[in-house]
């Protein structure tokens, strides 16, 4: 009888034990919707089924989210699994003549912070379109200035 290992494929050579750039981006996603709401890291654990643990790890991208579990937490924070997705574009890999690079880039580091995050809700309080439009000239004429010395 032969042995099971006999009739596996062979392993990938390139195995790494680091998260995977698509995984960390997924878990900043999980991460920024959950800080959004308000929830803790428990109370999304308990709500899947898992420990707080666990919950960092998928937010680090050190552990993998399978399918289902993306579509269970999705519901819980109340998005489509392709959320968490959204902005993948500036991680993929190209391959020439196949495909274009997206022309805006896209920052989930952002998001994922809670400097970004206050900046984010502060500025969707604004109601008035036109001063927004003014704070988001001032910032981007802030950022092309060269940085003073200290």
């Amino acid at each position: 009888m032969p042995s099971r290992t006999a009739s596996r494929p062979p392993r990938e050579a390139h195995v790494t034990t680091t998260a995977n750039k698509i995984d960390k981006h997924v878990g900043s996603r999980v991460k920024a919707r959950r800080q959004e709401l308000g929830i803790s890291q428990e109370k999304l654990g308990n709500a899947l089924g898992v420990t707080f643990q666990q919950v960092q790890k998928y937010e680090k991208g050190t552990n993998r989210i399978s399918a289902s579990r993306l579509q269970q937490i999705g519901a819980v924070l109340g998005v489509p699994a392709a959320f968490f997705f959204e902005g993948l574009q500036e991680l993929a890999t190209t391959v020439p003549g196949f495909t274009e690079r997206a022309t805006a880039p896209y920052m989930p580091e952002v998001i994922s912070t809670e400097e970004g995050l206050q900046l984010i809700r502060a500025f969707l309080r604004i109601p008035d379109q036109n001063v927004r439009r003014r704070i988001i000239e001032l910032v981007e004429s802030i950022a092309c200035q060269p940085t003073l010395p200290r």
